[in-house]
């Protein structure tokens, strides 16, 4: 099923009682959802880009390529970084804006200019009893009652099938560059990624590589506001050691290719940087990365369930790649639980839209 319109779509859930497993692309199947799939290809076009409002409107099925080509001829970009899985989940197909806005794809910028989530200004969708349903607009502002663009933003479809998306985008930097430091282990590499990001020097990505030996950090900006803060940030860094200032390929960090063609399954957890090297001592994993200043750890095990080795934390975790036998998503309390399953029974009441992805 392809519809290439909206009320297509709508018509097409209306008449089915089927499950329906939602795409776009194709490019991020986490999750186990089952169905006949509905994919949202066939919606595309960018249908409104204002450059000097910062503002882009575009059909849920259209690539991404094409709205960061548009961008880019306005040197603008989309500053949230969204990871491209292929790699990493070897799979094909082109992602879609409207897949990283249900999955809240974010990069490593994320600690510095927010998530996917906070560049939504508003969305169009069908839910599951083919009603097409619109919130927000063009602009950012307060809302009262439920924030539907924030609540479609990483519900993977299970509320509705997006079709139109609008979003906040940023202008591009002029400079980038990045201080690497050598031989730190876990501890000393989280200490040295919350002290650049506790100074004033606007960092705009901290990763560390225990397995290459590497801590990075970002600075971007005006070519010589990039070079004072670099030397700024030698200074902060010292006690950890001398950091060399040069180029590093972002994106590899950002769709984690480190672990693309090693077998094995993927988790994807997220923590408090000072609980991270003291949970990835207990998870056995092969090998780990850290992204998000030790906020985000990205692991490669053997299989088998991950949380049951990690025990209790504060924090979440998600299988991204394999077939342990886990649920995909992190758990949820039982008071949330319910809450969520009052939100999809009230949008999807037949229980037809990616049935299963979050068991």
């Amino acid at each position: 099923m392809t519809p290439d319109t909206e009320d297509t779509l709508a018509q097409m859930i209306r008449e089915t009682d089927d499950p329906l497993r939602i795409v776009g692309g194709g490019t991020r199947p986490v999750g186990r959802s089952t169905g006949q799939v509905l994919s949202t290809a066939g919606m595309a076009g960018i249908t409104l880009y204002e450059p000097g409002a910062l503002t882009i409107v575009a059909r849920a099925g259209t690539p991404l390529a094409e709205i960061e080509t548009a961008l880019a001829a306005e040197n603008q970009r989309l500053a949230f970084e969204p990871m491209d899985h292929r790699a990493l989940l070897g799979t094909t197909g082109t992602p879609t804006i409207g897949g990283v806005v249900a999955a809240n794809v974010s990069g490593p910028r994320r600690i510095a200019v927010g998530a996917c989530r906070d560049f939504m200004l508003g969305v169009r969708f069908v839910d599951g009893a083919g009603n097409i349903i619109k919130n927000g607009g063009r602009v950012m502002k307060n809302v009262t009652g439920y924030d539907l663009v924030r609540l479609m933003t990483g519900a993977y479809g299970t509320l509705g099938v997006l079709t139109e998306v609008s979003m906040k985008v940023l202008p591009d930097v002029a400079a980038q560059t990045t201080l690497t430091l050598d031989g730190l282990d876990d501890v000393a590499a989280i200490a040295a990624m919350s002290a650049a990001l506790g100074s004033p020097f606007e960092v705009t990505g901290v990763a560390h590589d225990p397995a290459a030996g590497k801590t990075r950090f970002r600075l971007e900006g005006f070519d010589s506001s990039v070079a004072y803060r670099a030397e700024a940030l030698e200074a902060v860094l010292a006690p950890f050691g001398r950091a060399e200032q040069g180029e590093t390929d972002w994106a590899a960090i950002r769709d984690v290719t480190a672990f693309a063609d090693q077998p094995g399954d993927v988790w994807r957890i997220s923590v408090k940087p000072s609980d991270a090297a003291g949970l990835a001592g207990r998870m056995g994993a092969k090998a780990v990365q850290y992204d998000w200043g030790g906020g985000l750890i990205w692991a490669l095990t053997d299989g088998g369930d991950l949380r049951a080795r990690m025990g209790d934390f504060s924090g979440h975790a998600t299988l991204v790649r394999g077939a342990a036998d886990a649920p995909t998503f992190q758990p949820e309390p039982a008071p949330l639980a319910a809450i969520s399953a009052g939100l999809r029974h009230k949008f999807d009441p037949r229980s037809i839209l990616n049935p299963g992805i979050m068991a």
